[in-house]
């Protein structure tokens, strides 16, 4: 098993910053992938980044990141963190740190979720 414990989720105005951070324990050597997940109120839970727990560091964003978050990792701390700038009021939401188990194509491991509200 492995466990996400996320951290970082506050309130700001548009066009502000915010950082996130996730911590991984547990089985962390089964995981290869790790990243970011959001939900907004009345929508589906949909992708934010994923990076390859590897050298590669492969990483994904969802289209409407467009230049605005990174995400970065420390393998050796079993952390990642997703660094936010010039947020919108859309992108207010859940956001939630996920793992996917190698090997499996779904996500299986998923933390409580952090709230990030971005007002006008």
């Amino acid at each position: 098993q492995v466990q996400l414990v996320e951290s970082g989720g506050d309130s700001v105005q548009a066009g502000g910053s915010l950082q996130l951070s996730c911590q991984a324990s547990g089985r962390t050597y089964s995981m290869c992938d790790i990243g970011w997940y959001r939900q907004a109120p009345g929508k589906e839970r949909e992708l934010v980044s994923t990076i390859s727990r590897d050298e590669n560091s492969n990483i994904k964003y969802g289209d409407f990141v467009k230049g605005r978050f990174t995400i970065s990792q420390d393998l050796a701390k079993n952390t990642v963190s997703l660094e936010m700038n010039s947020l919108k009021t859309e992108d207010t939401g859940a956001y939630y740190c996920a793992g996917r188990r190698c090997g499996r194509v779904d996500y299986e491991w998923w933390g409580q979720g952090t709230q990030v509200t971005i007002s006008s």
